[in-house]
């Protein structure tokens, strides 16, 4: 099953532009919102979420990036703070560049340009997607909107076999929902036949 990755660089290339790997243990933070940004920042190994919480202390899951993606890429062109934070959900191998450098890797190689402008636009289009799901009351239809969305980047030629990769947690913290709202929810669209559920896990 094929997936797309967004800026994907060749590790080589990144080492020979200053980059180095750290490793993080799961919930350690790559960066807080409110720091500068000051790396580029490439998933080896492991998964990292960007998130926030409002003034009640509930969590807002705003994308969730595995192997082979980059995140806080628009920031590194932008005299801004970050508005999340980067958190580890398992333990995780990053490769990191300063900015400095990332900026002359980019220039070195003009066809990097093109491929950050097409991962900027996909996630622009996954925010315009998931915009569009929450405006509406009916949990079944966020639900269907972030499942479409995931699934837009598998390859579908065996129809519904497109196997979920989050908690039930992250997916209600992606999109804005209590987790026995989306429980219910998942049930409810099993029954109707828009789901399967194979060990817990969700298949569509």
């Amino acid at each position: 099953m094929k997936t797309i990755s967004c800026m994907n660089i060749d590790d080589e290339l990144l080492y020979s532009s200053g980059g180095d790997i750290k490793k993080y243990k799961k919930g350690e933070l790559v960066y807080r919102e409110g720091d500068h940004a000051l790396y580029y920042f490439q998933i080896r190994e492991g998964k990292v979420k960007l998130n926030n919480y409002d003034d009640e202390g509930k969590e807002f899951i705003h994308n969730i990036f595995g192997g082979k993606q980059s995140f806080g890429d628009s920031m590194l062109f932008l005299d801004k703070f970050y508005p999340t934070n980067a958190v580890c959900i398992e333990a995780s191998e990053i490769i990191r560049v300063p900015k400095d450098r990332f900026v002359e890797l980019i220039k070195k190689h003009p066809h990097l340009s093109l491929e950050m402008n097409a991962c900027l636009s996909q996630r622009l289009y996954f925010k315009a997607i998931m915009l569009q799901s929450m405006a509406s009351l009916n949990p079944a239809s966020r639900l269907k909107g972030l499942l479409d969305y995931l699934k837009s980047y598998h390859d579908d030629s065996c129809g519904s076999c497109f196997k979920v990769g989050l908690t039930r947690q992250q997916i209600a913290n992606l999109v804005g929902l209590r987790v026995e709202t989306v429980i219910r929810a998942l049930k409810k669209m099993e029954k109707e036949g828009n789901i399967k559920i194979e060990n817990r896990k969700i298949v569509y």
